[in-house]
Protein backbone atom coordinates (compact mmCIF):
# COMPACT_ATOMS: atom_id res chain seq x y z
CA UNK A 1 0.00 0.00 0.00
CA UNK A 2 1.32 3.47 -0.89
CA UNK A 3 1.30 5.90 1.58
CA UNK A 4 -0.60 8.24 -0.71
CA UNK A 5 -3.54 5.90 0.01
CA UNK A 6 -3.74 6.37 3.55
CA UNK A 7 -4.21 9.80 2.96
CA UNK A 8 -7.53 11.93 2.74
CA UNK A 9 -7.95 11.91 -1.12
CA UNK A 10 -9.06 15.73 -0.54
CA UNK A 11 -5.69 16.34 1.26
CA UNK A 12 -3.55 14.59 -1.21
CA UNK A 13 -5.05 16.26 -4.23
CA UNK A 14 -3.65 19.61 -2.11
CA UNK A 15 -0.42 18.16 -1.76
CA UNK A 16 -0.19 17.17 -5.87
CA UNK A 17 -0.84 20.54 -6.27
CA UNK A 18 2.02 22.32 -3.71
CA UNK A 19 4.27 19.98 -5.31
CA UNK A 20 3.70 21.20 -8.49
CA UNK A 21 3.69 24.91 -7.15
CA UNK A 22 7.21 24.83 -4.90
CA UNK A 23 9.13 23.34 -7.88
CA UNK A 24 11.20 25.88 -8.75
CA UNK A 25 11.63 27.22 -5.49
CA UNK A 26 13.44 23.81 -4.63
CA UNK A 27 15.50 23.91 -7.82
CA UNK A 28 16.58 27.50 -6.32
CA UNK A 29 17.88 25.31 -3.03
CA UNK A 30 19.09 22.60 -4.57
CA UNK A 31 21.91 24.51 -6.54
CA UNK A 32 22.25 26.55 -3.25
CA UNK A 33 23.46 23.03 -1.95
CA UNK A 34 25.82 22.45 -4.19
CA UNK A 35 27.18 26.10 -4.30
CA UNK A 36 27.90 25.86 -0.28
CA UNK A 37 29.22 22.09 -0.20
CA UNK A 38 31.67 22.88 -3.07
CA UNK A 39 33.15 25.52 -0.51
CA UNK A 40 33.38 23.01 2.28
CA UNK A 41 34.70 20.30 0.05
CA UNK A 42 37.65 22.56 -1.19
CA UNK A 43 38.43 23.31 2.38
CA UNK A 44 38.91 20.07 3.58
CA UNK A 45 40.92 19.63 0.25
CA UNK A 46 42.93 22.70 0.88
CA UNK A 47 43.86 21.72 4.68
CA UNK A 48 44.98 18.10 3.48
CA UNK A 49 41.89 15.96 5.69
CA UNK A 50 43.82 12.55 6.46
CA UNK A 51 42.17 9.99 8.14
CA UNK A 52 44.52 9.87 11.21
CA UNK A 53 43.05 13.46 11.73
CA UNK A 54 39.43 11.50 12.46
CA UNK A 55 40.70 9.50 15.86
CA UNK A 56 40.26 12.69 18.54
CA UNK A 57 42.24 12.91 21.66
CA UNK A 58 41.96 12.21 25.16
CA UNK A 59 43.05 13.66 28.73
CA UNK A 60 44.29 17.33 27.82
CA UNK A 61 43.72 17.61 24.63
CA UNK A 62 47.16 18.37 23.90
CA UNK A 63 48.58 18.90 20.30
CA UNK A 64 45.51 17.42 18.50
CA UNK A 65 45.89 17.88 14.97
CA UNK A 66 42.49 16.66 14.01
CA UNK A 67 40.39 19.22 16.35
CA UNK A 68 43.24 22.11 14.86
CA UNK A 69 42.68 21.44 11.19
CA UNK A 70 39.01 21.11 11.92
CA UNK A 71 38.65 24.98 13.23
CA UNK A 72 40.60 26.39 10.65
CA UNK A 73 38.20 24.62 8.08
CA UNK A 74 35.03 25.90 10.18
CA UNK A 75 36.88 29.50 10.15
CA UNK A 76 38.04 29.11 6.12
CA UNK A 77 34.42 28.25 5.30
CA UNK A 78 32.68 30.34 7.25
CA UNK A 79 34.37 33.56 6.51
CA UNK A 80 36.56 33.93 9.80
CA UNK A 81 40.75 33.56 10.69
CA UNK A 82 39.81 31.34 13.29
CA UNK A 83 37.24 28.95 15.56
CA UNK A 84 37.03 27.34 18.52
CA UNK A 85 35.18 23.83 17.50
CA UNK A 86 34.48 22.21 20.91
CA UNK A 87 32.39 19.44 22.19
CA UNK A 88 32.52 21.02 25.84
CA UNK A 89 30.55 23.75 24.16
CA UNK A 90 27.69 21.95 25.33
CA UNK A 91 24.69 24.08 23.30
CA UNK A 92 24.18 27.11 21.01
CA UNK A 93 23.17 29.14 24.08
CA UNK A 94 26.63 28.16 25.81
CA UNK A 95 28.73 29.42 22.93
CA UNK A 96 27.13 32.26 22.94
CA UNK A 97 27.47 32.86 26.30
CA UNK A 98 31.06 31.69 26.31
CA UNK A 99 31.01 34.37 23.24
CA UNK A 100 29.51 37.67 24.65
CA UNK A 101 30.87 37.44 28.27
CA UNK A 102 34.27 36.67 27.16
CA UNK A 103 34.38 39.72 25.25
CA UNK A 104 33.60 42.27 27.94
CA UNK A 105 34.78 43.31 31.30
CA UNK A 106 33.56 45.26 33.90
CA UNK A 107 32.21 48.65 32.99
CA UNK A 108 31.34 47.81 29.28
CA UNK A 109 28.09 47.36 27.67
CA UNK A 110 26.71 44.50 25.48
CA UNK A 111 23.93 46.73 23.18
CA UNK A 112 21.58 44.15 21.33
CA UNK A 113 20.46 46.05 17.83
CA UNK A 114 17.41 43.72 17.23
CA UNK A 115 15.42 43.84 19.62
CA UNK A 116 15.19 42.01 23.10
CA UNK A 117 17.09 38.32 23.37
CA UNK A 118 15.43 35.08 22.97
CA UNK A 119 14.17 33.12 26.46
CA UNK A 120 17.26 31.30 26.86
CA UNK A 121 19.70 34.07 26.28
CA UNK A 122 17.81 36.47 29.12
CA UNK A 123 19.61 35.06 32.07
CA UNK A 124 22.26 34.29 30.78
CA UNK A 125 23.01 37.87 29.85
CA UNK A 126 21.10 39.38 33.43
CA UNK A 127 17.46 40.41 32.01
CA UNK A 128 15.87 37.65 34.05
CA UNK A 129 16.27 35.53 36.69
CA UNK A 130 18.49 36.04 39.91
CA UNK A 131 21.43 37.52 37.80
CA UNK A 132 24.16 35.48 39.52
CA UNK A 133 27.00 34.81 37.11
CA UNK A 134 25.42 37.03 34.85
CA UNK A 135 26.65 40.00 33.11
CA UNK A 136 25.00 42.33 36.04
CA UNK A 137 26.90 41.08 38.70
CA UNK A 138 30.25 42.25 37.05
CA UNK A 139 28.90 45.65 36.60
CA UNK A 140 28.10 45.13 32.57
CA UNK A 141 25.57 46.42 31.12
CA UNK A 142 23.16 44.64 28.74
CA UNK A 143 20.56 46.60 26.64
CA UNK A 144 18.58 46.02 23.31
CA UNK A 145 17.19 48.31 21.12
CA UNK A 146 12.90 47.26 20.45
CA UNK A 147 12.59 46.61 16.40
CA UNK A 148 10.25 49.18 14.61
CA UNK A 149 6.79 47.98 14.74
CA UNK A 150 7.26 46.47 11.05
CA UNK A 151 10.24 44.03 12.41
CA UNK A 152 13.44 45.89 11.05
CA UNK A 153 16.06 47.40 12.71
CA UNK A 154 15.11 50.96 14.49
CA UNK A 155 17.83 52.94 12.84
CA UNK A 156 17.23 56.40 14.68
CA UNK A 157 17.16 54.61 17.79
CA UNK A 158 20.24 52.70 17.36
CA UNK A 159 22.30 55.56 16.63
CA UNK A 160 21.12 57.65 19.54
CA UNK A 161 22.20 54.56 21.78
CA UNK A 162 25.65 54.28 20.45
CA UNK A 163 26.28 57.46 21.84
CA UNK A 164 26.98 55.38 25.09
CA UNK A 165 29.75 53.68 23.17
CA UNK A 166 28.74 49.92 23.65
CA UNK A 167 31.70 47.30 23.96
CA UNK A 168 29.98 44.73 21.54
CA UNK A 169 26.90 45.15 19.36
CA UNK A 170 25.22 41.74 19.30
CA UNK A 171 22.96 40.78 16.11
CA UNK A 172 20.61 38.21 16.32
CA UNK A 173 20.25 36.53 13.10
CA UNK A 174 16.82 33.88 13.82
CA UNK A 175 14.10 35.22 15.35
CA UNK A 176 14.11 32.62 18.18
CA UNK A 177 10.50 32.82 19.85
CA UNK A 178 9.23 36.31 18.06
CA UNK A 179 7.05 36.68 15.66
CA UNK A 180 9.77 39.51 13.47
CA UNK A 181 11.24 37.85 10.58
CA UNK A 182 14.77 35.87 10.31
CA UNK A 183 17.30 38.93 9.04
CA UNK A 184 18.62 37.56 5.91
CA UNK A 185 22.53 38.65 5.36
CA UNK A 186 22.07 40.93 3.07
CA UNK A 187 20.16 42.91 6.00
CA UNK A 188 22.68 41.79 8.34
CA UNK A 189 25.00 44.01 6.39
CA UNK A 190 23.29 47.30 6.67
CA UNK A 191 23.12 46.88 10.44
CA UNK A 192 26.44 46.81 10.31
CA UNK A 193 27.49 49.44 7.98
CA UNK A 194 25.07 51.57 9.90
CA UNK A 195 27.29 50.74 13.39
CA UNK A 196 30.23 51.24 11.59
CA UNK A 197 29.30 54.37 10.61
CA UNK A 198 28.98 55.78 13.95
CA UNK A 199 31.81 53.36 15.71
CA UNK A 200 34.27 51.57 12.92
CA UNK A 201 36.20 49.70 15.85
CA UNK A 202 33.38 48.63 18.14
CA UNK A 203 32.94 44.50 18.32
CA UNK A 204 29.89 43.14 16.48
CA UNK A 205 28.71 39.54 17.33
CA UNK A 206 26.31 37.85 15.60
CA UNK A 207 24.42 34.61 17.16
CA UNK A 208 23.98 32.55 13.80
CA UNK A 209 21.69 29.78 15.41
CA UNK A 210 20.09 28.30 12.89
CA UNK A 211 21.65 30.11 9.95
CA UNK A 212 24.79 28.10 8.79
CA UNK A 213 24.53 27.02 4.96
CA UNK A 214 21.08 28.42 4.91
CA UNK A 215 22.76 31.14 2.30
CA UNK A 216 25.70 31.21 -0.13
CA UNK A 217 27.64 33.83 2.78
CA UNK A 218 27.72 33.91 6.21
CA UNK A 219 27.39 37.63 8.46
CA UNK A 220 31.62 37.31 8.87
CA UNK A 221 31.62 37.76 5.19
CA UNK A 222 30.10 41.20 5.73
CA UNK A 223 31.67 42.77 8.18
CA UNK A 224 30.79 40.80 11.38
CA UNK A 225 33.59 40.41 14.04
CA UNK A 226 32.73 37.22 15.46
CA UNK A 227 29.68 34.61 15.65
CA UNK A 228 28.77 31.35 17.28
CA UNK A 229 26.44 28.29 16.92
CA UNK A 230 25.28 24.89 17.69
CA UNK A 231 26.77 21.44 16.30
CA UNK A 232 23.66 20.14 16.66
CA UNK A 233 21.84 22.22 14.64
CA UNK A 234 23.44 22.88 11.00
CA UNK A 235 26.77 23.12 11.43
CA UNK A 236 26.64 19.28 12.46
CA UNK A 237 24.98 18.16 9.93
CA UNK A 238 22.60 15.66 11.93
CA UNK A 239 24.94 13.54 13.48
CA UNK A 240 27.11 15.60 16.07
CA UNK A 241 25.39 14.65 19.55
CA UNK A 242 26.82 17.44 21.25
CA UNK A 243 28.80 20.63 20.53
CA UNK A 244 28.85 24.17 19.79
CA UNK A 245 31.29 26.73 17.74
CA UNK A 246 32.71 30.29 18.34
CA UNK A 247 34.41 31.69 14.99
CA UNK A 248 35.93 35.17 13.51
CA UNK A 249 38.63 37.22 13.98
CA UNK A 250 41.64 35.94 15.64
CA UNK A 251 42.39 38.05 18.60
CA UNK A 252 39.03 37.65 19.50
CA UNK A 253 38.68 34.09 19.60
CA UNK A 254 41.80 33.84 21.89
CA UNK A 255 39.87 36.40 24.15
CA UNK A 256 37.10 34.50 24.56
CA UNK A 257 39.08 31.32 24.63
CA UNK A 258 39.86 32.12 28.23
CA UNK A 259 36.56 32.17 29.29
CA UNK A 260 35.72 29.09 27.52
CA UNK A 261 38.69 27.03 29.75
CA UNK A 262 41.08 29.58 31.54
CA UNK A 263 43.52 32.08 31.24
CA UNK A 264 46.32 30.54 29.92
CA UNK A 265 45.38 27.68 28.27
CA UNK A 266 42.66 28.65 26.25
CA UNK A 267 41.99 26.50 23.51
CA UNK A 268 45.20 24.67 23.43
CA UNK A 269 43.63 22.29 25.95
CA UNK A 270 40.13 20.27 25.56
CA UNK A 271 39.80 16.36 24.44
CA UNK A 272 38.06 15.67 21.63
CA UNK A 273 37.69 11.67 22.54
CA UNK A 274 35.50 10.00 20.27
CA UNK A 275 33.82 12.63 18.71
CA UNK A 276 36.16 14.01 15.81
CA UNK A 277 35.09 11.92 13.00
CA UNK A 278 31.74 12.90 13.13
CA UNK A 279 32.19 16.61 13.70
CA UNK A 280 34.40 16.27 10.54
CA UNK A 281 31.83 14.09 9.16
CA UNK A 282 29.00 16.05 10.10
CA UNK A 283 30.01 19.75 9.13
CA UNK A 284 30.89 18.32 5.49
CA UNK A 285 27.24 16.89 5.38
CA UNK A 286 25.66 20.22 6.82
CA UNK A 287 25.22 21.94 3.43
CA UNK A 288 23.25 18.86 2.11
CA UNK A 289 20.95 18.57 5.46
CA UNK A 290 20.53 22.74 5.78
CA UNK A 291 19.13 22.18 2.30
CA UNK A 292 16.99 19.47 2.56
CA UNK A 293 15.57 21.20 6.42
CA UNK A 294 14.70 24.45 4.07
CA UNK A 295 12.98 22.25 1.29
CA UNK A 296 11.37 21.34 4.15
CA UNK A 297 9.99 24.60 5.06
CA UNK A 298 9.01 25.60 1.85
CA UNK A 299 6.37 22.59 1.76
CA UNK A 300 5.73 23.73 5.60
CA UNK A 301 4.82 26.62 4.26
CA UNK A 302 3.29 26.32 1.12
CA UNK A 303 1.10 23.32 2.02
CA UNK A 304 -0.41 24.88 5.64
CA UNK A 305 -1.09 28.33 3.93
CA UNK A 306 -2.83 25.89 1.62
CA UNK A 307 -4.80 24.95 4.53
CA UNK A 308 -5.84 28.34 6.11
CA UNK A 309 -2.72 29.16 8.05
CA UNK A 310 -0.87 32.14 9.15
CA UNK A 311 2.85 31.14 7.94
CA UNK A 312 5.72 32.84 7.90
CA UNK A 313 8.30 33.31 5.83
CA UNK A 314 5.82 32.45 2.80
CA UNK A 315 7.04 29.70 0.94
CA UNK A 316 8.44 31.88 -2.11
CA UNK A 317 9.93 34.36 0.60
CA UNK A 318 13.73 34.53 0.70
CA UNK A 319 15.07 31.80 3.68
CA UNK A 320 18.32 32.85 5.85
CA UNK A 321 17.33 30.10 8.60
CA UNK A 322 15.83 26.76 8.99
CA UNK A 323 12.85 27.73 11.08
CA UNK A 324 9.20 27.53 9.50
CA UNK A 325 6.00 29.18 11.60
CA UNK A 326 2.35 28.60 11.81
CA UNK A 327 0.39 30.61 14.06
CA UNK A 328 -2.99 28.92 15.47
CA UNK A 329 -4.67 32.01 17.36
CA UNK A 330 -5.51 29.53 20.21
CA UNK A 331 -3.51 27.41 22.54
CA UNK A 332 -5.25 23.87 21.74
CA UNK A 333 -4.94 23.59 18.01
CA UNK A 334 -1.34 24.58 18.45
CA UNK A 335 -1.15 21.79 21.61
CA UNK A 336 -2.61 19.42 18.62
CA UNK A 337 -0.89 20.19 15.97
CA UNK A 338 2.36 19.84 18.01
CA UNK A 339 0.90 16.13 19.17
CA UNK A 340 0.65 15.27 15.55
CA UNK A 341 4.46 16.32 14.76
CA UNK A 342 4.90 13.73 17.68
CA UNK A 343 3.33 11.02 16.25
CA UNK A 344 5.18 11.24 12.94
CA UNK A 345 8.59 11.43 14.27
CA UNK A 346 10.73 8.37 14.06
CA UNK A 347 11.74 8.61 17.82
CA UNK A 348 9.23 8.24 20.40
CA UNK A 349 6.29 8.46 17.95
CA UNK A 350 4.47 6.94 20.65
CA UNK A 351 4.84 9.99 23.09
CA UNK A 352 2.90 12.76 23.90
CA UNK A 353 3.89 15.88 24.49
CA UNK A 354 2.46 18.18 27.13
CA UNK A 355 3.37 22.13 28.06
CA UNK A 356 5.89 21.89 30.62
CA UNK A 357 7.76 25.01 32.35
CA UNK A 358 11.43 24.78 31.26
CA UNK A 359 14.51 26.22 32.59
CA UNK A 360 15.62 29.26 30.68
CA UNK A 361 11.70 29.84 29.55
CA UNK A 362 9.36 32.31 31.02
CA UNK A 363 6.48 30.39 29.60
CA UNK A 364 5.29 27.20 29.94
CA UNK A 365 6.88 25.36 26.50
CA UNK A 366 5.75 22.21 24.38
CA UNK A 367 8.68 20.32 22.56
CA UNK A 368 7.80 17.71 19.74
CA UNK A 369 10.07 15.62 18.08
CA UNK A 370 11.33 12.81 18.67
CA UNK A 371 15.19 12.83 17.30
CA UNK A 372 18.43 10.89 17.24
CA UNK A 373 19.92 13.43 18.74
CA UNK A 374 18.60 15.34 22.52
CA UNK A 375 17.08 18.59 21.48
CA UNK A 376 18.16 18.49 17.83
CA UNK A 377 16.51 21.10 15.68
CA UNK A 378 18.66 20.33 12.44
CA UNK A 379 16.16 17.26 12.82
CA UNK A 380 12.35 17.64 12.52
CA UNK A 381 10.86 18.82 15.10
CA UNK A 382 8.14 21.51 16.26
CA UNK A 383 7.92 24.15 19.74
CA UNK A 384 6.96 26.94 21.31
CA UNK A 385 5.72 28.81 24.19
CA UNK A 386 2.24 28.67 25.35
CA UNK A 387 1.18 32.49 25.03
CA UNK A 388 -0.32 34.59 22.18
CA UNK A 389 -0.32 34.51 19.39
CA UNK A 390 0.38 30.65 20.15
CA UNK A 391 2.89 29.93 17.46
CA UNK A 392 4.70 26.69 16.48
CA UNK A 393 8.26 26.87 15.62
CA UNK A 394 8.79 24.28 13.04
CA UNK A 395 12.61 23.06 12.74
CA UNK A 396 14.69 20.93 10.72
CA UNK A 397 14.57 17.75 9.28
CA UNK A 398 17.64 15.45 8.00
CA UNK A 399 15.54 14.50 4.81
CA UNK A 400 13.23 16.12 2.69
CA UNK A 401 11.10 13.13 2.29
CA UNK A 402 10.51 12.98 6.10
CA UNK A 403 9.64 16.00 6.09
CA UNK A 404 7.41 16.21 3.73
CA UNK A 405 5.25 12.58 5.35
CA UNK A 406 5.43 14.36 8.68
CA UNK A 407 3.82 17.49 7.57
CA UNK A 408 1.21 15.44 5.42
CA UNK A 409 0.63 13.17 8.59
CA UNK A 410 0.36 15.76 11.04
CA UNK A 411 -2.31 17.83 8.60
CA UNK A 412 -4.11 14.60 8.03
CA UNK A 413 -4.00 14.23 12.09
CA UNK A 414 -4.98 17.85 12.77
CA UNK A 415 -7.75 18.93 10.46
CA UNK A 416 -9.26 15.88 8.50
CA UNK A 417 -10.68 12.70 9.14
CA UNK A 418 -9.28 8.97 7.59
CA UNK A 419 -12.42 7.61 6.34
Amino acid sequence: MSYRDKIDPKLMAIVDQVDQQIQPRLAEIDEQIVENQAKVLKSFQDHHVAESYLNGSTGYGHYDEGRDVLEAIYADVLGGEDALVRPQLVSGTHAIGVALLGLVRPGDEILYITGEPYDTLQEVLGLAGNGVGSPKEYGIKVGYVDLTPEGEMDVEAVKTRLASKPKVIAIQRSRGYATRDSFTVAKIKAMIDVVRAVLPDVWIFVDNAYGEFSETIEPLEVGADLMAGSLYKNAGGGIVPTGGYIVGKKDLVERVSYRFTVPGLGGAEGATGSLLGKMYQGFFMSPQTTGNAIKGAIFEAALLEALGLAVSPRWDAPRTDIVQTVNFGEPNAMIKFAEAIQRNSPVDSFVTPIPEQMAGYEDQVIMAGGTFVQGSTIEFSGDGPIRPPYTLYLQGGLTYAHIKLAIIGAAQDTFYTKD
